[in-house]
């Protein structure tokens, strides 16, 4: 970065310039296509009962530890969670969409946009037993992520979660987030205090990572069966 090298007028250190930067739009309600899944915005009338259905599978409801809501017992009050994140104005929540059964197998969001400044985040996902560990979930995270930095511009690009959500801490560095620490005592989950990791991805981070996915999304890196033939870390260079 060189940073340091920088200096104002007073002889003190001061950040690199950002040229021609402007505020750059809010995420756009509009689905945003792959070849395993579709990501769209969520409503209530297409997902919530194929959501609650997909989530339902989850018998132990583990998918729910971590968050403040969830899980729940019935069609109907699902349908009432739907229907209040459809109205969040802070977080633009999506469906994603499995390509081929056409039904809602998860959910993520746009949260804490600051377009202002060029920081956005993804949180609030719930991946149902019908998406884990599925090449959709690992393309749903891509198309979100290209969304922020190709289409939008943004310059960070941030991950959150409970410290002891030990399956998110490893998907965020499976898709290339830097781990950058811990803020202890962050707030207070289902009366329990919740250290809070931080994960982020960089604009000059993101041309690697987009190869990357890329690579790894190709048609030839799966056999017959739909496994992978190479870890999506396989297609990334090494990080110091």
């Amino acid at each position: 970065m060189g940073s340091e090298t920088q200096r104002n007028h007073l002889g003190q250190p001061v950040g690199d310039p950002v040229p021609g930067w402007s505020a750059r739009p809010r995420p756009p309600r509009t689905a945003m296509a792959g070849r395993f899944c579709t990501v769209e915005p969520l409503d209530a009338e297409r997902h919530a009962a194929d959501l609650f259905a997909a989530n339902a599978e989850d018998r132990d409801g583990r998918i729910w530890t971590y968050y403040p809501y969830g899980p729940f017992a019935t069609p109907a009050e699902y349908r009432v969670w739907v229907e209040a994140a459809c109205g969040d104005a802070n977080r633009a929540f999506h469906a994603i969409c499995d390509s081929a059964s056409g039904k809602a197998v998860g959910v993520a969001a746009y949260i804490n946009a600051q377009p202002a400044i060029g920081v956005v985040e993804v949180g609030s996902l719930v991946f149902s037993p019908r998406l884990q560990r599925r090449p959709a979930a690992t393309e749903a995270m891509f198309l979100m992520m290209r969304r922020a930095f190709d289409e939008l511009g943004y310059r960070r690009y941030e991950w959150k979660c409970d410290s002891l959500n030990a399956p998110s801490r490893a998907a965020a560095l499976r898709l290339g987030f830097q781990y950058e620490g811990l803020f202890r005592q962050a707030t207070i989950t289902r009366g329990r205090n919740r250290d809070t990791a931080w994960f982020s991805v960089i604009d000059s981070e993101w041309p690697a990572l987009r190869a990357a996915f890329e690579g790894w999304l190709d048609p030839a890196n799966f056999a017959a069966d739909g496994s992978q033939r190479r870890p999506l870390a396989g297609f990334r260079p090494a990080v110091a």
